[in-house]
């Protein structure tokens, strides 16, 4: 006779493959609304809610198949415990490819946000290994320390190296007393497996440190809000005027065009407004570069810097400005002081005999 474990585990598995895509869109959509600001507390309540159903799925699933727990009732619902690690972890990627791709510039985090969007997509197909130990610690470790990178800043209120260093060792820290719990409710398992337990977590801590000292990591809790080029740039009021020529039309996602019609004498401009979490002041950089046709590479033509501050819904805005123009294609790198790109406007400067269709706006 079938059991009331076997049955349940069959009937997950009947209906998973339907269920899960649905679940899958549904938490990413659930996240992308819910999930508003990386600085405001209900959010990492939100988070540290994943982390305690993922964390203590594992705990439960380790400690029954240690035989350390039997209930009456467990055999029918700890099948449904891997399911639970699977929405906590699904939980916990959306929510960091919200929020790193908020902070990235493609161009240099792709390798690091295209690691996530698989890791959020393969969750959905990960059920099976949630059985096994080594592959829910390693996950576990690595959401840990996901997280700590953009939660520990808020708590110091500073930004920089030693901080995301700071992050890393609060991730070794947690997952080692999550080690020593496993030893409490799984104690052979957990020895059998310790050596390789240590070596998986240090092979992903080296692996992110890697990351981030290769400015792959994007410069999270830093977040490009806008950016543009433009032909002038005016405080008045509080607010800044920007006169602009507008994209073609199917460009709407670019606020300004990416042609850059030049007269002599005439100053280009680069606009950009960043969102800092409230309490955090740093530097921003715009770095100029010029495509040098006969070199074929880009040239620096200097770095402008202006500090910034935190709180502002719509980003800290700031601009820079070129007067050593010529035609040709020009890039302006939008930066934090270790370089870590945070976005990156290209265009073309062509000469032009009479004034462009301008606009004027405010931001």
């Amino acid at each position: 006779m079938e059991s009331k474990h076997d049955f349940t585990e069959r009937l997950i598995h009947k209906y998973e493959l339907y269920v899960a895509p649905f679940t899958f869109l549904l938490g990413f959509i659930l996240d992308t609304f819910t999930l508003r600001r990386i600085d405001l507390w209900l959010d990492h309540f939100i988070l540290l809610g994943y982390l305690l159903v993922s964390g203590a799925g594992i705990l439960l699933f380790n400690a029954y198949e240690a035989g350390r727990l039997r209930f009456k009732h467990l055999d029918t619902a700890i099948p449904f415990v891997p399911v639970a690690i699977q929405f906590g972890f699904g939980g916990l990627f959306s929510a960091f490819v919200i929020f790193y791709v908020k902070s990235a510039a493609f161009a240099k985090s792709w390798i690091f946000l295209l690691a996530l969007v698989l890791l959020l997509v393969g969750n959905e197909r990960f059920r099976k290994h949630y059985q096994r130990l080594i592959f829910q610690v390693s996950i576990y470790f690595t959401v840990l320390f996901s997280y700590a990178i953009f939660a520990l800043p808020l708590i110091v209120k500073k930004i920089g190296d030693w901080v995301f260093l700071l992050s890393g060792l609060a991730s070794l820290v947690l997952a080692g007393l999550f080690i020593v719990l496993l030893q409490k409710v799984a104690p052979r398992q957990t020895r059998e497996r310790k050596h390789l337990l240590l070596a998986y977590i240090g092979g992903i801590y080296l692996l992110f440190n890697f990351l981030y000292f290769a400015n792959i990591i994007p410069p999270i809790p830093l977040a490009l809000k806008e950016s543009g080029v433009y032909h002038l740039v005016t405080p008045k009021n509080g607010m800044y005027e920007v006169v602009y020529e507008k994209p073609p039309w199917y460009l709407f996602l670019n606020s300004t065009s990416s042609t850059f019609h030049w007269r002599q004498g005439e100053f280009v401009y680069s606009y950009s407004a960043i969102f800092v979490p409230a309490s955090i002041n740093t530097l921003i950089f715009h770095r100029w570069y010029y495509y040098d046709e006969a070199q074929k590479a880009w040239t620096d033509r200097g770095a402008i810097q202006f500090p910034i501050t935190g709180g502002r819904d719509e980003g800290y805005r700031g601009y820079s400005y070129k007067t050593d123009i010529k035609p040709g294609k020009w890039r302006v790198d939008i930066t934090n002081s270790r370089g870590q790109i945070l976005g990156r406007q290209t265009f073309t400067v062509v000469e032009a005999a009479e004034p462009p269709l301008l606009e004027r706006a405010t931001r």
